[in-house]
């Protein structure tokens, strides 16, 4: 069933030279039910101003790459889709191989069976020593009982490692283009009343230094866009009720 559906890849990438080959690589080894097709037709890496290798290593794994120099996970993602072919399902990865790429068919699957958004969930898998460090899990824990109390949706992870039908996407409108992306992606599902699914995901250590967790300026700035998006997000509601729509697609 999977493969009656063209399932696309996007990666924001800076400086992961020593990761991306291998994310990239695991996710073209990803095979379809029959156990001979590939699972992923298009893998798209956007370069968001790497200063590495990041974008040989990628392309010398088979991915496209397109580049971004202005700096942001969301704008990146952004550019990212608006070069992907048609597509049914579209996954998005970090590029710093802290995720397991088989674990993306629950994710995949679920879109495929109906769901209209599927989050991976570092909170509800296992997390590898050092994989999350204390203020992501505190971010994360804090911007979920938000998204809980205020939308109704037990969600328990922001996490990047995610899936999405690709109508769902493109009726959500998505605009942020810093931090903020994943928790835009997460409400606005919410706000149409889509069928939003969580699956336990496995982290381990990140490949690098993290741009967001790494540094104290990072750290705050993903907690400012997170928790500025979501009043932001909340109060539009509040002013246009009528706007969301509460059928799926």
């Amino acid at each position: 069933m999977l493969k009656s559906k063209h399932i696309s890849v996007v990666i924001p990438a800076q400086n992961e030279q020593d990761a991306i080959g291998l994310v990239v690589k695991d996710l073209r080894n990803l095979l379809g039910e029959d156990g001979v097709t590939p699972l992923i037709d298009c893998i798209m890496v956007c370069d968001n101003g790497s200063t590495d290798n990041t974008v040989l290593c990628a392309e010398a794994e088979g991915a496209t790459v397109v580049s971004q120099p202005i700096a942001g996970y969301g704008i990146a993602c952004l550019t990212a889709l608006q070069k992907l072919p048609p597509t049914d399902i579209i996954l998005f990865v970090d590029g710093d191989h802290s995720f397991y790429a088989d674990q993306a068919k629950s994710l995949i699957g679920a879109i495929a069976n109906g769901a209209d958004l599927a989050i991976g969930s570092r909170t509800l898998g296992k997390q590898e020593k050092g994989a999350l460090t204390p203020p992501q899990i505190l971010g994360n824990a804090l911007a979920s009982f938000l998204i809980r109390v205020l939308w109704g949706v037990p969600v328990t992870d922001l996490g990047p490692f995610r899936a999405i039908d690709a109508r769902a996407l493109d009726k959500i409108n998505m605009q942020d283009k810093q931090f903020g992306w994943t928790v835009e992606m997460q409400v606005k599902a919410a706000q149409y009343g889509f069928r939003i699914e969580e699956y336990a995901v496995d982290t381990r250590r990140r490949i690098g230094v993290s741009k967001i967790s790494g540094t104290l300026a990072g750290s705050y700035g993903a907690a400012k866009g997170i928790l500025g998006k979501i009043f932001v997000l909340w109060l539009l509601q509040r002013m246009a009720p009528k706007k969301y729509s509460s059928t799926n697609i």
